[in-house]
């Protein structure tokens, strides 16, 4: 299966749409001749791909990172982690909400794995940038700032989303994205 079919089989997602957008430009690639034209592409193309593909990867992660059964702490390892990088799990809950709640406009804010320092981060991206891409870390937990994941429920009161998204998030996830990257 070539590239573009894979990320075209993929339209059934909420945010099946980015994909399609993302490779609409793609079919140019085979008209234009010389190498300079591909780089010049390339190079008119970044914005797409990074604002496309940013948001297919941020919304991947964000479904995954949501349970109806999820909420309270995580435990084991990541739990120690959240402690010794923030001083404790409310702490680090208070840490991610006023960064995203501090965002203006629409981004996301997000826990992440400095692979390098071995330790948790918190960062916050503008618009659809993808978190390993723009800070470097990996993502554990995306938190989606812009208005069409809360207004309809909230309205724009962007504290209130972020005081209830605690209730669903899926710490079996994180602990799992955790365990793969911290190792």
């Amino acid at each position: 299966m070539k590239l573009k079919d894979a990320f075209m089989s993929d339209s059934k997602r909420p945010h099946g749409l980015q994909p399609t957008r993302l490779l609409r430009p793609w079919d140019f690639l085979g008209k234009s001749t010389g190498v300079a034209c591909h780089c010049l592409l390339w190079i008119a193309l970044q914005p797409a791909l990074k604002f496309n593909g940013g948001g297919h990867i941020n919304h991947s992660i964000f479904w995954t990172n949501l349970s109806l059964n999820g909420g309270g702490e995580s435990k084991g390892e990541l739990l120690e982690a959240i402690k010794r990088d923030f001083g404790s799990f409310a702490k680090f809950k208070e840490k991610l909400t006023a960064v995203s709640v501090g965002d203006q406009g629409s981004g996301w804010g997000w826990l992440g794995f400095n692979k390098l320092q071995g330790r948790l981060q918190i960062a916050a991206c503008s618009n659809q940038d993808p978190l390993q891409g723009t800070a470097g870390l990996i993502p554990l937990l995306g938190i989606d700032l812009w208005e069409h994941a809360y207004y309809p429920q909230y309205k724009n009161v962007r504290p209130d989303y972020l005081k209830a998204i605690w209730n669903v998030i899926n710490w079996e996830n994180l602990t799992a994205r955790y365990t793969a990257c911290s190792k």
